[in-house]
């Protein structure tokens, strides 16, 4: 199989495959979905009762949202993630799973309305971790996308939690799935017989997408890689003259990361864990008699 990078941006990326069969891409698919770990906050502590702040005046613990869909919201926020920094808690071999700063991030919320809670508002606990400076801690775990909205509060209401993040996968929970919209397709191939073709703009109509259109008297395809195979066109052509087809040897493959990690990061990684499953396949299958 080879490789080739069409797009990668900060949180998306689109790739072609060569000489790879369907099942390789979808293996692909399962493994950035299911399998790549990240950072989600998965326990939230709310402060019951009055909250002063510095003038001394009082307001109320109490917002327009049941805790427990703030506690959600709180729990599909995009929380950066270094594996190379964190292990998984129950794994953890500072604290055998009791939790510490290498295995969680500690955040909180401590906001007085009325006014709207964003994603910025998530303010780090500093810990200290090995291997990285207390000044870097806090730039490198903030959320990068500042103004996701959590909700809103009134006049007199306040909000103070506390709020852990812990690694897991997209299998476990949504909340840890890296990323989305992952799809693939074949390659397609367009073929338009332009002395079939009497120019009646049909196949134009037809196409969603707006991939084909007539220049200097003939029909010709634009953004071939946007096309879904739909096959409209070739339906609304009375003549035959068009014909859309899929390259089996050739797959369209792409996905976006929720922001918790690059996409070239994400790529690299999954493509790692799909080695070492081969890999421990190939030994589980050499052992049988």
């Amino acid at each position: 199989m080879k490789l080739k990078i069409l797009e990668m941006g900060d949180t998306r990326a689109k790739i072609l495959l060569t000489g790879a069969r369907p099942s390789l891409a979808n293996a692909l698919r399962r493994t950035l979905t299911a399998d790549l770990p990240k950072m989600a906050i998965e326990d939230v502590e709310f402060h019951l009762g009055p909250i002063s702040d510095e003038k001394g005046k009082t307001y109320e613990s109490i917002t327009p949202l049941f805790d427990e869909i703030i506690a959600h919201r709180l729990g599909l926020l995009p929380i950066p993630t270094d594996i190379e920094l964190f292990s998984y808690r129950d794994k953890c071999e500072s604290c055998s799973g009791e939790g510490c700063p290498n295995c969680t991030i500690l955040y909180n919320i401590n906001k007085k309305g009325p006014c709207t809670i964003y994603s910025e508002d998530l303010q780090l606990v500093t810990q200290k971790i090995k291997g990285i400076k207390s000044k870097k801690y806090e730039d490198k775990f903030k959320i990068k996308d500042r103004s996701i909205p959590i909700m809103k509060l009134g006049k007199g209401q306040a909000l103070l939690v506390y709020a852990t993040a812990i690694l897991g996968t997209g299998k476990e929970h949504a909340k840890w799935k890296v990323a989305h919209g992952v799809g693939y397709k074949y390659y397609p191939i367009i073929d338009i017989d332009n002395e079939k073709c009497d120019r009646c703009e049909s196949c134009i109509e037809s196409c969603p997408l707006g991939i084909l259109k007539l220049a200097r008297g003939k029909i010709t395809a634009k953004n071939i890689e946007d096309c879904t195979l739909c096959k409209a066109c070739v339906d609304a052509c009375e003549r035959k003259a068009i014909e859309v087809e899929g390259d089996e040897s050739k797959i369209l493959f792409q996905f976006e990361t929720d922001g918790s990690w690059s996409a070239k990061a994400a790529l690299k990684y999954a493509l790692t864990i799909l080695e070492n499953k081969f890999t421990e396949f190939g030994k589980a299958v050499s052992k049988l008699k």
